[in-house]
């Protein structure tokens, strides 16, 4: 089969179509033929190995060569032990560890995928499971956002970030999105009421205060972070440098004993569940996934270039044809 390998980290030109091996499940293993895969920022981390801590397990070489954690396509054969589905089930679902779907086959276990919702194509269900997930915790269940409430979320135009307007829109909050200027009719497009710049303005210097700060592209210290909150307000790090992390893991506790707000990182831990929820959501009518470009699986070189420019509205997908 086919699939983009890697074996250094770098830019996309280390990435190459090459012939791997076709996997096989084992007996509580589903077998998929990939339709589509989504990019996500973490995809280009994973890519030039930084930050460092995605080179753990691979310091000096990629540890597993082939990228892509969103996946959506059909089951081709599935292990003895496996009950939930059957060959021909369209699915969709997130790649344990966050690689290995950038492949014409993988192979998963049961609990890592869904059925995909009938109304949604393959490449609108690949969209959905980091990306998703990332903004249905940082919005909804960590964040608990209720009407009235005032929400940023910087890094808007992206991946997570079309999601997360969309989101905190829904649940009545008053959202302001940050990004390039560039994004500023297509977040407004989103339900976004208003706009910021980052490149003529820091969102932690206007004097504005929010009850939650959702950072996909976090490169701000803790008490920058705090500056932007209301007295109770949460600012999340989601995305960002080793340097911006340490110090909110480090002292994001005394922030919150010390003025009331609360700087913290945002876990997001892997599970069908939150893309189940995402799914349902996109079905109802309530959110939509964004996608930006298509590529075919010869181009995911090209698509990645694409993703480190930072010029996307939501989400790049790969297809491949079936």
């Amino acid at each position: 089969m086919k699939a983009i390998v890697y074996e250094e980290y770098g830019s996309a030109d280390v990435l190459r179509l090459a012939e791997v091996e076709k996997p096989s499940p084992a007996a509580d293993e589903v077998l998929v033929r990939v339709r589509a895969v989504s990019l996500n920022g973490a995809d280009r981390e994973a890519l030039i190995g930084r930050p460092l801590y995605t080179r753990i397990g691979g310091l000096r070489k990629p540890r597993h060569p082939i990228l892509g954690s969103d996946i959506a396509g059909c089951v081709e054969a599935v292990g003895k032990d496996i009950r939930e589905f059957r060959p021909g089930d369209e699915v969709f679902g997130e790649m344990p560890g966050y690689h290995g779907g950038l492949a014409e086959y993988v192979c998963v276990p049961e609990k890592a995928i869904s059925p995909k919702p009938a109304t949604l194509t393959f490449e609108e269900a690949a969209a959905l499971p980091q990306a998703g997930s990332i903004a249905l915790r940082g919005i909804v269940l960590k964040g608990r956002v209720q009407p009235g409430q005032r929400v940023l979320v910087n890094g808007a135009g992206g991946a997570a970030g079309s999601f997360a307007v969309q989101l905190a829109k829904g649940c009545g909050a008053e959202v302001t999105a940050v990004d390039h200027t560039d994004k500023a009719e297509f977040l407004r497009g989103l339900g976004a009421d208003h706009f910021i710049d980052y490149t003529s303005q820091d969102f932690t210097r206007t004097g504005e205060e929010y009850d939650l700060v959702l950072d996909l592209i976090a490169h701000r210290g803790p008490l920058a972070c705090a500056r932007a909150l209301r007295r109770g307000g949460t600012y999340f790090f989601v995305g960002g440098s080793l340097s911006t992390l340490l110090p909110i893991l480090c002292f994001g506790a005394f922030i919150r004993v010390g003025t009331g707000r609360n700087v913290r990182l945002l876990m997001v831990p892997q599970n069908r569940e939150d893309a189940q929820a995402v799914a349902e959501l996109c079905t109802s009518g309530k959110l939509r996934p964004v996608i930006d470009r298509r590529y075919a699986l010869s181009e995911a070189p090209a698509a990645l270039r694409y993703l480190a420019e930072g010029r996307h509205l939501g989400k790049v997908v790969i297809s491949i044809q079936g």
